[in-house]
């Protein structure tokens, strides 16, 4: 992405809960650190409305970011974290497949200037990817349907996302 400093790689950890597909993304940096990865680790715990909640195992990769404080904490709130073996992303193909897909759909097809504007379109990737996006893992259902869907009664609309990048069509109301 380019900023001020010009090119500058930003990382963005997500979280996805298997049997739903929902995706959480946790935080975006330039440069993650120890603090950084801390404080995720509370937000996700939190016991009144943390994306882990309920949760008992969660599977992550080997990177250097998912430090042994990291993992110590997570088991202190009740979550077993379970790393993967080396050189095995088969192992979590739910996470890279999204990945794939955040990229193919949306990342690779924009140049962005600054951190707002990715925030922006993961955000809008993300209310389009649950609301909008059939899946087929969940039989070709959406993982968060509004109310419309169902209709067979009304004409035809065309909802547009980033630009017109992403494109959902559903019935209007009758």
């Amino acid at each position: 992405m380019w900023s001020r400093f010009g090119l500058t790689r930003y990382y963005v950890l997500f979280f996805i809960k298997l049997s739903t597909r929902r995706v959480h993304v946790a935080g975006i940096t330039p440069q993650p650190h120890a603090g950084w990865i801390k404080q995720i680790a509370r937000n996700i715990t939190d016991p009144m409305d943390g994306f882990l909640l309920g949760i008992r195992y969660l599977i992550m990769d080997r990177d250097g970011i998912f430090t042994a404080e990291f993992r110590d904490f997570l088991k202190q709130e009740g979550v077993k974290p379970v790393r993967l073996p080396p050189r095995s992303p088969n192992l979590n193909a739910y996470a890279e497949r999204f990945v794939r897909t955040v990229k193919e759909g949306c990342l690779n097809r924009m140049i962005f200037f600054g951190e707002k504007s990715l925030r922006n379109a993961i955000n809008e990737f993300l209310a389009h990817y649950h609301h909008e996006r059939n899946h087929q893992g969940l039989g070709n259902r959406l993982i968060d349907p509004g109310e419309e869907v169902g209709s067979t009664e009304g004409s035809i609309a065309c909802r547009h996302r980033l630009g017109g990048l992403l494109r959902y069509y559903h019935r209007e109301a009758a």
